[in-house]
């Protein structure tokens, strides 16, 4: 993606199942679960960028013990930062301790960051500052170890003024307006029902130490979640630990937001992507398993752990963004999907460029384009066998024009560069302009001027400013016939809510492209017509996208075409086309990840039926404001 839009958080959660004497004895290192840790983070730093947490949780430490410890950091390498600082603790304890520094009791009384639980983070922020406050982990603290809460989340919700109202009906006075405080507070309220509801049961029959004890080993987080999560829209993967040492990761009943686990008799682990697991673990893929939607993997106390449904499913729509971009493409489904997503844009290629391949170049923009870029290329390889093989059979060639026809092979060149050390940090706007047509950069001397066509493959275009700013202009000095830029994903029609910070109507270069086409065709009333029906379904509760009935009234091609207009530098003397994939292609490529609403409209939660429509409203009164 040459632009770039703003990722989805991560989570990594690591549960030791034995003592940490068992892992000092195994690995020579109390360090072992911190060097795991570490990796899957590091292995998910594609996901955060604002900023980075973790705790970590001691269980059944000793009264008058610290047993919570967390860091949490927004420096620019935020996970170096907080390994860093638990690497000097330890060090420190390894040279003063001697000795003890093997000794389990000793650790977990002298040294942080030794507890069996263990809750990373990485925050790519769609909402509030970017301060160390906004990072998770998030502590809800208590005297009693059975009511203190560690929260962390790849989540969004749609509806945060009224779980906002459902906390003050509570009787609570909530420090934030945000969702990340709205969900701790709502699942911290519900945990400390749950321990009311033990300790009234128990009260007059034992001592209050011992209801303590008996409250750790009863407590239902099943129950605690069914209660309290109810009432949640949107998309999320959210972890939480307990001060006595269970812990949850609860996933949304659509599976928007994505979670894996592994489980042995050492370890239990969760994290946002299925590579970071095999990384830290060195285990193969099919031991990976998926946390199911409206399920959560509760871990207890004692380390035994399993699915538990704690509200009704909906279908499933897990998000395809993170086939065609978030996740890491060594994912060797995610690989072959985005294989599958180039190959599958090859006969629209060929039409477009009236199947010339000899005055043809193919390319990419680079990084996440890449394995689109290698499946265009294997799908036009296919092309290339099956026409050799034709010519041969039918044509009987001539020796020399044989050797010619087995020879053909795409033209392929690396045309675009990032140059990663620019930075467009002058303030003028003339200025910033001219250093961003300048971030990339290109191969010369190897097009023929006025006789070549330029593909060039992205995963997605959302805006189209990079393009028309600095791409389109860096490939145009070339001197081309033609400049062909395909999309491996379908047009960006709608904005997300569920965690991807594409939140206004107007940044989307296919609503720009879809207002151009209103206004040429004389049909700008709608817009207003359009208005009123999101007003009226908003305030009556009737959840359906009225935004889609605008873009019914033109083709696919027709909207493609368009945005090629906005999109086409002034002055640019080739003649330029824009390709996207098709829905209907996207989901034979991904066909478990069918969460297409910022393609289609068709939003999996009823908050996101209102968020299109608010957002669209908001275009409308001229607010530049998220819609949720």
């Amino acid at each position: 993606m040459s632009e770039k839009i703003k990722h989805e958080c991560g989570i990594a959660l690591v549960r030791l199942r034995k003592p940490l004497s068992y892992y000092v004895e195994k690995y020579g290192s109390p360090a072992w679960a911190v060097s795991k840790m570490y990796i899957l983070m590091e292995k998910q730093k594609n996901r955060g960028q604002d900023g980075a947490g973790i705790a970590n949780i001691k269980i059944d430490q000793r009264p008058g013990l610290r047993y919570v410890s967390r860091y949490r950091s927004i420096d620019p390498n935020p996970i170096s930062d907080i390994f860093n600082k638990i690497s000097r603790k330890l060090k420190k304890a390894k040279k003063n301790g001697g000795d003890k520094f093997s000794d389990e009791l000793w650790l977990k009384e002298n040294v942080a960051f030794t507890g069996e639980l263990w809750l990373g983070h990485l925050r790519y922020g769609t909402h509030g500052k970017n301060s160390v406050e906004n990072c998770h982990p998030m502590l809800r603290q208590n005297n009693w170890r059975s009511r203190n809460l560690v929260v962390a989340g790849n989540f969004n919700m749609t509806n945060v003024d009224e779980l906002f109202n459902k906390l003050l009906d509570l009787g609570q006075h909530p420090k934030e307006k945000v969702d990340t405080v709205t969900v701790m507070e709502k699942i911290g309220h519900f945990l400390d029902e749950e321990n009311e509801a033990i300790y009234q049961e128990y009260k007059d029959k034992c001592s209050k130490r011992e209801v303590t004890e008996i409250i750790e080993s009863e407590i239902n987080l099943q129950r605690v979640l069914e209660r309290s999560c109810k009432d949640f829209d949107g998309g999320y993967a959210m972890a939480g630990m307990t001060g006595y040492g269970a812990a949850f990761v609860a996933r949304d009943p659509a599976g928007i937001r994505p979670a894996y686990y592994y489980a042995d008799d050492e370890v239990v682990v969760v994290a946002s992507e299925k590579p970071a697991i095999k990384t830290a673990f060195g285990i193969d893929y099919s031991e990976i398993k998926e946390v199911e939607p409206g399920h959560a993997l509760i871990i207890n106390k004692n380390g035994e752990y399993g699915q538990y449904q704690f509200i009704d499913q909906l279908e499933k729509k897990s998000c395809s963004f993170e086939r065609l971009y978030f996740s890491r493409g060594s994912d060797p489904d995610i690989y072959q999907e985005r294989k599958e997503l180039g190959k599958k844009l090859v006969p629209n290629i060929l039409k477009s460029i009236n199947f010339d391949l000899k005055n043809t170049v193919f390319s990419y923009i680079p990084n996440t384009a890449e394995n689109a870029y290698l499946g265009m290329m294997e799908g036009l390889e296919e092309y290339m066998a099956n026409r050799r093989r034709d010519m041969v059979l039918e044509g009987k060639p001539h020796v020399d024009s044989l050797e010619e026809i087995l020879s053909q092979r795409p033209r392929v060149e690396k045309l675009v560069m990032k140059d990663v050390k620019m930075r467009t940090f002058i303030t003028g706007d003339s200025e910033r302009d001219d250093l961003v047509a300048n971030v990339y950069d290109t191969t010369y001397e190897v097009i023929r001027k006025n006789k070549d066509t330029l593909v060039i493959i992205d995963d997605s275009i959302v805006r189209g400013t990079t393009l028309e700013k600095s791409i389109l202009k860096m490939l145009d000095k070339l001197q081309p016939k033609k400049i062909i830029i395909v999309s491996s994903a379908p047009q960006i029609r709608f904005p997300d809510c569920y965690g991807i910070d594409m939140s206004k109507m107007n940044e989307f270069v296919a609503f720009r492209a879809l207002l151009a086409l209103l206004k040429e065709r004389d049909m700008e009333h709608l817009l207003g017509e359009t208005y009123e029906a999101c007003k009226l379904a908003n305030e009556n509760g009737v959840f359906e996208n009225k935004v889609n009935d605008l873009f019914d009234h033109f083709t696919y091609e027709e909207v493609s075409q368009k945005i090629a207009e906005i999109v086409k530098p002034k002055g640019m003397k080739a003649e330029l086309e824009v390709i996207y994939q098709t829905v209907e292609n996207l989901h034979k490529a991904c066909p478990n990840h069918l969460g297409d609403w910022y393609f289609t409209g068709e939003f999996p939660t009823k908050g996101g039926m209102y968020v299109v429509n608010k957002a669209f409203m908001n275009f409308m009164d001229g607010k530049l404001i998220r819609a949720y």
